[in-house]
């Protein structure tokens, strides 16, 4: 009996122990207990109680009551846009690292205060008095000469800044650019729907009439539900233009910075905006586009400043030449104060760093030459978008024309298909017809209108500097659609190298 509890006790001493082992194995895998921050198994999500949630973005919301033009629109887009705040905070962050190169032709001062309470053993053994010491000192430094590095350094600093105010010249243009895309669409979508509401109510009337002329005997059942099925067609239109103007009006109030179930009113535009003809050429317009897009001559900034940057990466791997000085007061609680002082100059020679200069160097080159690379891709996308612009425009200029001319044919056509068919001459399959060609002649127009704002702005956008002037709209008095926002005044633009 005594041999059994004794081996009984040896079990658990021994199970205890392998448990201990365990447990100091699981501790020393993750003594932080870091695995219970992640999901315990890979088929399985990870869920916590506590998640940070953003905060609703500053805006200023407008007036539901008070009728938007384009132009506040633009001027509230501007304002509450999260990408005009990104791109100015952008440009403050540039001007900064101008402000910290130019530290580096200051005189760099540092000061220390310590305290030392020590009593130490001579060679022999023996203690030495008690030292307690007040030490305040001053130490002073200034780079005399280091082959160019800081001035390469700043000039890199200084294209960047600039990069960077051009960058948010871009921004506001493109803020600008997508409002207006979101308004002509709005506009065209709530077209859409005042046409469908016409065509709707044509329908109705030849449905009223078809009724009539049945229980006159002078129709059929078949034209009964023919009339019927258009009327059906009608409503669905009508309620797919509705949801377009829905979404239209979410993404307006996106681009203008505002939530989308913000409520809103658009001023009355005139139904129809003359448009005029271009006054320059697509040559002439090229070239304007390649001297005033901000972000063409931003990618030349950048390929500038890594060109400095090259150069004072090629400047890093060289002597530099620098000025020490030092003083201290030495204020001891049991001796005689001391000062003590230095003087001197110091030359840092870079001997070997295991090659990393060498390749400091022949990255920032590749980065120099691979910037050059995307200035000249961004070069051609300018002139890409020009030559499109520019005839896209004159395409849409040329179909509201035919559009306009479309739709009068097809309205006198359905004027007479219903004078026919209301004195019993025609038949009702020639009014249906014809109230579909004047839907689609309708429609053409609206989208012909629609395709030329749209370039229009496109055309504007991808000048990126003094915008188009619509000369036929305004001098009839007509809304011509606001345009992206100029460039602002920069110092020493630099000219793109071809």
């Amino acid at each position: 009996m005594r041999s059994k509890i004794t081996s009984g006790a040896l079990l658990t001493a021994l199970g205890l122990s392998l448990s201990a082992t365990a447990v100091g194995e699981s501790w020393w895998r993750d003594p932080r207990k870091v695995d219970s921050l992640v999901s315990q198994h890979p088929d399985t999500p990870w869920v916590s109680e506590r998640l940070p949630l953003a905060p609703p973005p500053p805006s200023e919301m407008p007036h539901p009551e008070r009728p938007l033009t384009l132009a506040e629109l633009s001027d509230l887009a501007l304002r509450n846009h999260p990408q005009t705040r990104a791109a100015w905070q952008a440009a403050r962050a540039a001007a900064a690292t101008v402000g910290i190169e130019l530290a580096d032709y200051s005189l760099q001062a540092s000061g220390a205060l310590s305290y030392l309470r020590a009593r130490q053993i001579s060679q022999v053994g023996s203690l030495q008095p008690l030292i307690e010491r007040f030490t305040p000192s001053l130490s002073l430094t200034y780079t005399l000469y280091d082959f160019g590095a800081r001035a390469s350094q700043l000039e890199a600093a200084r294209f960047n800044l600039l990069a960077a105010n051009l960058n948010q010249n871009r921004t506001l243009q493109s803020v600008v650019f997508n409002v207006e895309q979101a308004y002509y669409a709005l506009l065209g979508a709530q077209g859409l729907v005042r046409s469908g509401e016409i065509s709707l109510r044509n329908a109705e009337t030849t449905l009223e009439a078809t009724e009539r002329r049945r229980q006159s005997g002078l129709a059929t059942i078949g034209d009964v539900f023919r009339a019927e099925t258009a009327v059906a067609q009608a409503k669905l239109s009508l309620q797919q233009s509705q949801g377009l103007v829905s979404q239209a009006r979410g993404r307006l109030a996106a681009s203008a910075g505002i939530p989308v179930t913000a409520r809103y009113t658009l001023a009355p535009v005139p139904e129809v905006v003359p448009t005029g003809a271009l006054t320059e050429s697509v040559s002439a317009l090229i070239e304007r586009a390649k001297a005033g897009r901000p972000d063409l001559i931003a990618a030349e900034a950048t390929a500038r400043a890594l060109d400095a940057t090259q150069r004072a990466t090629v400047a890093a791997g060289r002597p530099s030449i620098g000025a020490t000085a030092s003083y201290a007061d030495n204020y001891f609680v049991s001796r005689p104060d001391t000062t003590n002082w230095a003087m001197g100059l110091t030359m840092t020679i870079p001997l070997f760093t295991g090659f990393r200069d060498t390749y400091n160097v022949r990255l920032a080159e590749a980065n120099a030459q691979r910037q050059r690379a995307l200035r000249d891709q961004l070069s051609n996308q300018v002139e890409l978008d020009v030559w499109q612009g520019y005839f896209n425009l004159q395409t849409a200029a040329a179909a509201i024309t035919s559009s306009e001319s479309l739709v009068r044919t097809a309205a006198n056509s359905l004027q007479v298909a219903e004078a026919r068919y209301r004195g019993g001459i025609g038949n009702l399959l020639d009014v249906i017809t014809a109230q579909a060609d004047d839907v689609n002649a309708r429609v053409q127009r609206i989208n012909a209108y629609f395709n030329w704002y749209t370039a229009f702005s496109q055309l504007n956008f991808a000048l990126g500097s003094l915008p188009l002037v619509n000369n036929a709209a305004v001098a009839q008095g007509g809304a011509a659609p606001a345009q992206p926002a100029a460039p602002r005044e920069q110092p020493a633009l630099p000219v793109q190298k071809p």
